[in-house]
């Protein structure tokens, strides 16, 4: 029992939207695990340029991140955002419709609607009845693929000189979340349901020197329950060694509520198009249950994290060209426990009472991040090129209270994504491409300790993820390709 607790993950997993509308929210994850873009649908004119945002406008995106931005739509038009992205080694993809509009003026609004169908990774294991539970063979269409709804629904109005305030609201119907069945590595079957709701208010106010003050206060609440379906040897008969598969359901929820605030400035510098802008954003999380992700039917409950994100940003346009950079520094600070399920004695003669923490996790991290790109216009049309880098570095203080033993672990990686982009406006429309890969991610697992090998729980659905390893790392390396394409219609 002790050493099963001491190999035992506490993994806790908040649903942070892997979109640059989430700009108020900050990543976490002690895992490189490979995170499709599954919530990459809204429009973006930086995407292509790595998805500098910081001292750089982005009229297509920015009501999304802050609804008060709404007032700079200028132009009213309706858009199309077919998305598309896939993994190497059968990893997964999805494909996404996005429709909607923005409506700009003294009073302004926008909303959208989008569609999505989500394939999962490639699964090594086929039809096994077992009394009364049949597990589907891997090519039914449930095991293969998942529907995901989105809406959104943006309103604001300009207040007074400058001053504008707006709000928003983000909801998701989640039939299936990209990677959730390697959070369940032995299970032969995954019945995924749930939703997420995103609130915003946000306010703009300009400046006379042409500065910008911004600020936008959130809060997410993600609530989800998986029934997981888990195939088990029992030994029934010792003397002829007869084995005899059992089936085993188990229903866990996953809830988590994350309040966020952010604050941004930028400014234009000199007179020769340069901009600089900062930006300060806190988020804390709370996370009421955890999914018992384990065999051993420990209840991993309460967790909470609280991070921060220091960004600075430069930007440039002078004629055709265009130029920016961001540079984030982001300190967090997270702790989660185990919690037993009933008394446990310890190696010290003592026990822990039911609800009483078995193992705990501290973590400190200190992640960095780096945005750059450039656009070129040609005419009618413009070419954009840039690179996003993440650097994760992460310290962990694990306690296990059973063995009462100490340990500590140390992890850092790097996640590069290239980005490239086309525009070509028409007379009548504008279209829009948008590719990039990511790499330095892929399905991780934990190497052999001398007490245990087992694979580390991985979610792909978000990039917030914190699980204390019960070993080194391992990976098996990913890359995430995805393509967008965008036309835009203005209504004259």
């Amino acid at each position: 029992m002790a050493r099963t607790l001491v190999s035992s993950v506490a993994l806790l997993v908040a649903l942070l939207p892997a979109t640059p509308a989430a700009a108020q929210y900050i990543s976490l994850k002690t895992v490189p695990v490979a995170a499709g873009d599954q919530f990459l649908v809204f429009p973006s004119q930086n995407l292509g340029m790595g998805g500098v945002s910081i001292a750089l406008d982005d009229d297509w995106l920015d009501p999304f991140v802050n609804p008060a931005k709404g007032s700079r739509i200028g132009e009213s038009r309706f858009f199309a955002l077919p998305t598309h992205y896939s993994m190497s080694q059968n990893a997964g993809s999805a494909t996404t419709l996005t429709a909607g509009g923005l409506f700009g003026g003294k009073a302004f609004g926008g909303g959208m609607v989008a569609l999505q169908q989500l394939k999962s990774g490639e699964q090594f294991f086929g039809p096994v009845p077992l009394r009364d539970i049949a597990i589907l063979p891997p090519n039914a269409l449930s095991q293969q693929s998942a529907t995901n709804k989105y809406a959104f629904l943006m309103l604001g109005s300009e207040v007074g000189p400058g001053f504008t305030v707006g709000v928003s609201a983000f909801f998701s119907d989640l039939n299936g979340i990209d990677g959730v069945e390697h959070l369940y590595a032995l299970s032969r079957d995954i019945d995924e349901s749930g939703s997420s709701q995103d609130v915003r208010l946000g306010m703009t106010k300009a400046l006379g020197d042409g500065s910008v003050l911004e600020a936008t206060a959130l809060y997410n609440r993600f609530d989800a329950t998986h029934v997981v379906t888990y195939v088990d040897w029992v030994l029934v008969d010792s003397v002829t060694w007869q084995w005899e598969e059992q089936a085993r359901v188990e229903t866990n929820a996953d809830k988590t509520n994350t309040w966020g605030l952010h604050l941004g400035f930028r400014r234009p510098v000199g007179a020769h198009g340069w901009r600089v802008g900062g930006t300060l954003t806190g988020n804390y999380k709370s996370h009421p249950k955890i999914p018992n992700y384990e065999i051993v039917n420990i209840p991993r409950d309460p967790g909470h994290s609280t991070a921060l994100d220091i960004g600075l940003g430069v930007a440039k346009q002078q004629g055709a060209t265009t130029f920016g950079m961001d540079i984030v520094y982001e300190p967090a600070w997270s702790s989660t426990w185990a919690e037993a399920a009933g008394p446990v004695p310890t190696v010290g003669g003592d026990t822990i009472p039911s609800g009483g923490r078995t193992v705990e996790n501290e973590f400190r991290f200190s992640n960095a991040q780096v945005r750059m790109g450039v656009q070129q216009q040609v005419g009618p049309a413009a070419f954009q090129a840039g690179l996003e880098l993440r650097a994760y570095d992460y310290h962990l203080d694990q306690w296990d209270n059973v063995t009462d033993e100490f340990r500590r672990q140390d992890e850092q990686w790097m996640e590069w994504t290239p980005t490239w982009g086309a525009r070509v406006r028409f007379p009548g429309f504008e279209v829009r491409y948008v590719g990039r890969v990511t790499t330095g991610t892929g399905r991780p697992g934990i190497a052999w300790t001398g007490i245990v090998a087992e694979r580390a729980a991985d979610a792909g659905f978000a990039n917030d993820i914190v699980v204390p390893p019960g070993g080194p790392l391992t990976l098996q390396e990913v890359h995430v390709w995805t393509h967008q394409l965008s036309v835009a219609v203005p209504i004259r």
